[in-house]
């Protein structure tokens, strides 16, 4: 495998983590450098991570996570967007009812990204990377060089999503909820078809 073929991999691997960044970005107004920081490098990990430990597990668990995969992916995933786009439109109706946009300020300022949301949404976004290290270890990829690829692009595309993320969040208020639920529940649904 070349490097031109692995690095358009690692772009691809790492698209779920950018758009689940972008989101975070979109409705966590209280984000610090250290949480820039958090995301960045725990979806790179994730991302570099699966794709060794798939490369080593190799056919002993390939068929359960392939079987599973999806399911898990749309259930963390589904319930993360499913409860932002409940109080999206929660925000929404108060904000409307109170004739202003302080509500939806005061919201997405409140809302913090956990480091338990972090690990499941890390988690998810990465478990099909772990396929593609399965695909790595039949075709004896250097896997060190593979993840660390993956990684760096990883890493790269996250810390600019999240600033994209905080700059469409500033134009869709409280939109930006409704919005980022849809992208994460999508993202689920499309791991299960």
């Amino acid at each position: 495998m070349t490097l031109i073929e692995i690095i358009f991999i690692g772009i691809g691997l790492a698209m779920d983590a950018v758009a689940v960044s972008m989101t975070n970005g979109m409705v966590c107004k209280n984000l610090q450098t250290k949480d820039y920081v958090q995301m960045t490098l725990f979806f790179a990990l994730f991302q570099a991570l699966m794709p060794l430990i798939g490369y080593f597990a190799g056919g002993l668990f390939a068929d359960i996570i392939s079987r599973y995969a999806g399911i898990v992916i749309l259930l963390i995933l589904g319930v993360i967007g499913g409860k932002m786009i409940k109080e999206g439109w929660e925000h929404m109706a108060e904000q409307k009812a109170a004739g202003g946009k302080t509500v939806c300020d005061a919201a997405q300022s409140q809302r913090k990204l956990t480091f338990r949301v972090l690990i499941f949404q890390s988690i998810a976004t990465s478990i099909d990377a772990f396929a593609v290290g399965v695909g790595f270890s039949a075709m004896r990829v250097d896997i060190l060089q593979a993840v660390a690829i993956i990684a760096f692009i990883t890493a790269d595309l996250v810390a600019l999503a999240i600033v994209m993320g905080r700059k469409f969040g500033d134009i869709l208020g409280c939109r930006a909820e409704i919005l980022g639920g849809l992208i994460l529940v999508i993202i689920g649904l499309k791991a299960v078809i």
